[in-house]
């Protein structure tokens, strides 16, 4: 009798996680003050509409920051190989907002926060695994 073993390899497109990153960064969630609540595309889109009145209004690092890096990581679906250094230049960016947001849902007992969070930094770790173990594979060929 002859065991063939099948070893297959998913493959995924290399823009996908980084389309992932976009789209998770735009459902975290923030609450503050009495009744006051926001996803984040809703908070952008407001921002957006700020920044044409009043643009002094808008320029924080905590706003700055994410929006360049949800831009680096746009930049890179557009790039025949995504770039590793835009993509963690991008995590980056928004990992910055993430991670007070995972603290503001830490002190504040907010589930609802710390849960809108998950699906970016879940998404943004295993992209740098997955980086980092292909540069390792990719080192060993050498």
């Amino acid at each position: 009798m002859i065991v063939v073993k099948w070893k297959r390899k998913f493959e995924v497109n290399p823009k996908l996680p980084n389309l992932l990153l976009i789209i998770f960064s735009l459902f975290g969630y923030l609450e503050w003050g009495q009744g006051q609540h926001s996803f984040l595309f809703q908070a952008e889109a407001e921002l957006f509409s700020k920044l044409v009145s009043n643009p002094a209004d808008v320029i924080h690092p905590l706003t700055v920051l994410p929006f360049l890096g949800q831009v680096l990581l746009l930049v890179t679906l557009f790039q025949k190989t995504p770039s590793k250094i835009l993509t963690y230049l991008g995590i980056a960016g928004l990992g910055l907002l993430f991670g007070m947001m995972v603290l503001a849902g830490i002190f504040g007992g907010n589930m609802k926060i710390i849960l809108s969070t998950l699906p970016f930094l879940g998404t943004a770790a295993w992209v740098v695994r997955r980086n980092w173990k292909s540069r390792i594979h990719h080192q060993e060929g050498e």
